[in-house]
């Protein structure tokens, strides 16, 4: 049986941002999580978000019904892919906007890794909600800037689109495979496709841009054999 890591996609839903909005107005984006099978265990970047439940507050109902969220049950889609909650060794968020932390309480005591950055960050205004960092177990890690978290498995600190944006570097036999979270949004953008939905137009207060292409440019320079990304189902190249 192979040690070489191993990347599978795990596809959480949709949301669309209001037709009204300041933000990539009336777009449809997908949210995508990934495992990474290792020696070690299974390590998870990203945990999706979760629907309006029948004991959340009206406010938060609310704020779900506004981008007309499609989720899906992680352990159900961890299940689909062939792995089973208890396998999950360790956890990183690309950043703690609800639609990548969303489940984060399915994993009390398991170590999740974070920018001090991006910890300091939570508790702004409109940032995010208080369950995805405040769990009976959370255990968050921190660490400042690029940390192997496991052998062949890096965190690459990419802040722009959050204080503490990180992505994910898995060494393979054939090349780094990039795992880049929101730090570029989509195929697209990293392939310099006109039109494609891009973080230079994220416009919303807190996003630095210039920080953003700082971080853009780290990331081409790794010279990546393939990329997977936060809010596109399709990688590069195809």
């Amino acid at each position: 049986m192979t040690t070489d890591p191993q990347v599978v996609a795990l596809p959480m839903g949709d949301l669309t941002f209001p037709a009204d909005g300041a933000i990539f107005p009336g777009q449809t984006v997908v949210v995508v999580a990934y495992a990474v099978r290792h020696a070690g265990g299974v390590f998870l970047f990203d945990t999706g978000f979760r629907e309006a439940a029948p004991g959340d507050d009206p406010e938060l109902r609310e704020y779900f019904q506004k981008y007309a969220l499609r989720t899906r049950s992680l352990p159900d889609v961890l299940a689909a892919a062939g792995v089973d909650l208890g396998e999950i060794t360790a956890v990183a968020n690309c950043h703690l906007h609800f639609d990548h932390s969303g489940q984060n309480a399915l994993f009390p005591g398991v170590p999740i890794y974070v920018q001090p950055a991006e910890l300091a960050a939570v508790r702004e205004p409109d940032y995010t909600l208080p369950e995805v960092y405040d769990f009976e177990g959370a255990r968050f890690e921190q660490v400042a800037g690029d940390h192997e978290v496991a052998p062949g498995i890096r965190i690459f600190a990419t802040p722009g689109h959050s204080p503490g944006h990180q992505s994910l570097v898995v060494e393979t036999p054939d090349g780094p495979v990039l795992l880049a979270g929101q730090a570029v949004y989509t195929r697209g953008e990293w392939a310099g496709i006109p039109g494609a939905l891009v973080g230079s137009s994220d416009t919303r207060p807190g996003a630095d841009q210039a920080g953003y292409a700082r971080s853009v440019a780290r990331l081409k320079a790794l010279n990546p054999r393939r990329v997977l990304f936060g809010h596109d189902r399709q990688g590069w190249p195809d």
